[in-house]
């Protein structure tokens, strides 16, 4: 297939004039002006159309999401959140999983994203059941979806060591990636140790939720950027929600920021999630709970958002659209109106780096072909305010149409006259 004349936005953000030509394998064959094709190429005129990159999710929880029917969170704390999932992961089986992680990514496919990482709680109350599950869903989804697993090995309170020493291995090798929570560990350095040591055994990177809380004098950054360093993680690290940057002094946030860009490690923000969970506590002007949003995108630290929980205890909403999120993180992040674009790129170019998608993302030759096209003019009213038609091609492929179109009142059937 020939995608003739749309407006390609490139990885700066800017957008050119340009046909794309897809294989039948689905990768982008070449991407250039007025390209020629043979006489069995399909040849589509896109000319009105924009067309990016897919979307790229890299912070979800496919386990948890749609449970919030079953999972009550009355205090509406992170900790509440927790105990409230802990407590339904016990009874969840792989077929519960199963289904709700299917529509999410059924959902978030029709918004656009083609690719998602999934952080899957491995602990004595979930036990292997979802990363299992899911683990099935990546191989079956494999040609719509690219899905990276995040083995989350959970240290709440009461968390038995020696069952996490035993058992990580065996989830790591389940998943892509290596990930936990050290705030909540009651020995925080060991457990940030034992999982470096982990991603470091099985050659996979670590994806950490670092210090998601507001309490300056509880920090873990030292901890994990020692261990980046200890086990040659550089490039192959990710500090995700890193909320506590925002409740700290200047000069610490910059030392932090400093070592963070010294050492290649990344950051996700996830609004959704902070400006839910965190500050609840506040009795005047609550905190927007999440980071410095920014000053790290603007001081070089390589910087995404992504959806976090959608629809559980931990996050009430959602549904799949990561061009709300990216509004929703200019607007809580004190983005400026004339940084719409790269609000673009929280959602694209960077996570794809974070997750290491490397040459098979993007519009470039070689690449998937994951698109989003959209009647949008340009990516600035892309993200602003969305489309009134978009097309989502998947491995080359039409997988998704939406269309916003205004009834005619005479249209309108009258089902009984009263």
């Amino acid at each position: 297939m020939l995608l003739s004349g749309g407006l390609v936005i490139r990885d700066g953000g800017t957008a050119e004039r340009a046909d794309i030509l897809i294989g039948a394998r689905g990768r982008i064959d070449s991407v250039g002006p007025d390209l020629q094709a043979g006489p069995e190429t399909d040849r589509v005129d896109v000319s009105s159309m924009l067309i990016s990159p897919g979307f790229v999710d890299m912070h979800q929880h496919l386990d948890k999401t749609g449970v919030l029917p079953f999972t009550p969170n009355p205090s509406g704390t992170l900790q509440g959140a927790r105990e409230a999932f802990a407590k339904y992961a016990r009874t969840a089986g792989p077929e519960d999983i199963t289904r709700r992680a299917s529509r999410t990514m059924q959902r978030c496919l029709s918004r656009g994203t083609t690719a998602i990482r999934s952080h899957v709680n491995v602990d004595k109350d979930a036990r292997f059941h979802g990363i299992e599950a899911l683990a099935r869903l990546r191989d079956e989804w494999r040609d719509r979806i690219s899905l990276q697993l995040v083995a989350f090995m959970m240290a709440h309170p009461g968390q038995d060591y020696d069952w996490l020493g035993a058992n990580i291995d065996a989830a790591v090798a389940l998943g892509d990636v290596v990930g936990g929570t050290p705030a909540v560990a009651e020995d925080p350095d060991r457990y940030i140790d034992m999982l470096f040591a982990a991603a470091a055994r099985a050659g996979k990177p670590v994806d950490l939720h670092l210090d998601e809380h507001l309490d300056p004098a509880s920090l873990h950054f030292d901890t994990a950027l020692d261990c980046v360093e200890r086990y040659g993680m550089q490039g192959r690290t990710v500090f995700s929600h890193v909320s506590v940057l925002s409740a700290m002094p200047r000069a610490g946030f910059e030392r932090i920021m400093q070592r963070m860009i010294d050492l290649d490690v990344g950051a996700v923000t996830l609004p959704a999630a902070n400006l839910y969970l965190q500050g609840r506590d506040s009795q005047t002007l609550p905190p927007r709970g999440l980071t410095r949003v920014a000053e790290l995108m603007r001081g070089g630290v390589v910087i995404a958002t992504a959806s976090d929980n959608i629809q559980d205890p931990f996050v009430p909403t959602g549904s799949g659209d990561l061009l709300e999120i990216a509004r929703w993180t200019l607007l809580a992040g004190h983005l400026m109106a004339d940084e719409l674009s790269a609000a673009h790129r929280l959602i694209t170019t960077a996570p794809a780096r974070l997750m290491g998608l490397g040459e098979d993302y993007g519009i470039r030759a070689g690449a998937w072909a994951d698109l989003v096209l959209t009647d949008c003019a340009d990516t600035d009213r892309l993200v602003a305010g969305g489309a009134d038609h978009m097309q989502v091609l998947s491995r080359g492929r039409l997988v998704s149409e939406s269309a916003v179109a205004l009834a005619q009142p005479e249209t309108l059937r009258v089902a009984e006259r009263v």
